[in-house]
């Protein structure tokens, strides 16, 4: 792997993405008065999930497996929303950290699939990935509707931030001023999105029903 990806502006972001999403994992949990251990898988999975698909797909050693650090932190995490009360919490608040880990992760996982050899639209696909999959499983487990089933401008913003991060590879501009910016963007499109319910139209079959013409035979 090339060193470059292991940057200071992507460890943030890495570390960032981990802890944003093990939170709203593990306060998702709370919400439903679960134990401890349950708080703590839900941080562990919220928060390594996108980023362990995205390193299975494209070949590399699974990061939190890697590093000590990262597993920690998600216990950290989980500790810390099991002694706080869950109305600190309310509010858009949880969805707003959702999507600063969004766009931080879609970030990190088309940048390091770049630097694993991936074309740029299979990059921007890992962001993509990268940044959406941990949450979706997290609603999978609480029996949530997942996000990705409803019209909010979700995926929309995580594709915003992995195709910034590729097409910045062709521009002549620091990685790391690609990357901010990159993740700036998905974020503040998705803050948008919960500020002023913004959405994508929905799918509306047209036509008349099928008992609106009876055939006569």
């Amino acid at each position: 792997m090339n060193e470059e990806v292991l940057t200071p502006v992507l460890d943030w972001l890495d570390l960032a993405g981990v802890m944003i999403f093990a939170l709203t994992g593990a306060l998702v949990a709370a919400k439903e008065r679960q134990t401890l251990v349950t708080l703590s898988f839900f941080a562990l999975v919220t928060g390594v999930g996108g980023g362990t698909i995205r390193d299975l797909l494209i070949g590399a050693r699974v990061f939190w497996i890697e590093d000590p650090w990262v597993a920690a932190i998600c216990l950290g995490v989980a500790l810390f929303a099991w002694f706080t009360p869950t109305r600190w919490w309310e509010g858009r608040f949880l969805s707003i950290a959702d999507g600063a880990g969004l766009a931080a992760y879609a970030v990190l996982g088309s940048a390091k699939a770049l630097e694993y050899g991936v074309p740029p639209v299979p990059a921007v696909l890992m962001g993509i990935i990268t940044g959406t999959a941990g949450g979706m499983i997290r609603d999978v487990l609480a029996g949530r509707p997942s996000i990705l089933m409803r019209p909010e401008l979700y995926v929309t913003a995580a594709a915003l931030s992995a195709s910034l991060t590729v097409i910045g590879e062709l521009l002549p501009f620091g990685n790391w001023v690609i990357w901010t910016a990159a993740a700036l963007a998905g974020f503040t499109l998705r803050l948008a999105a919960i500020m002023m319910n913004l959405a994508l139209p929905s799918y509306d079959e047209r036509g008349p029903k099928a008992d609106q013409h009876p055939k006569t035979r």
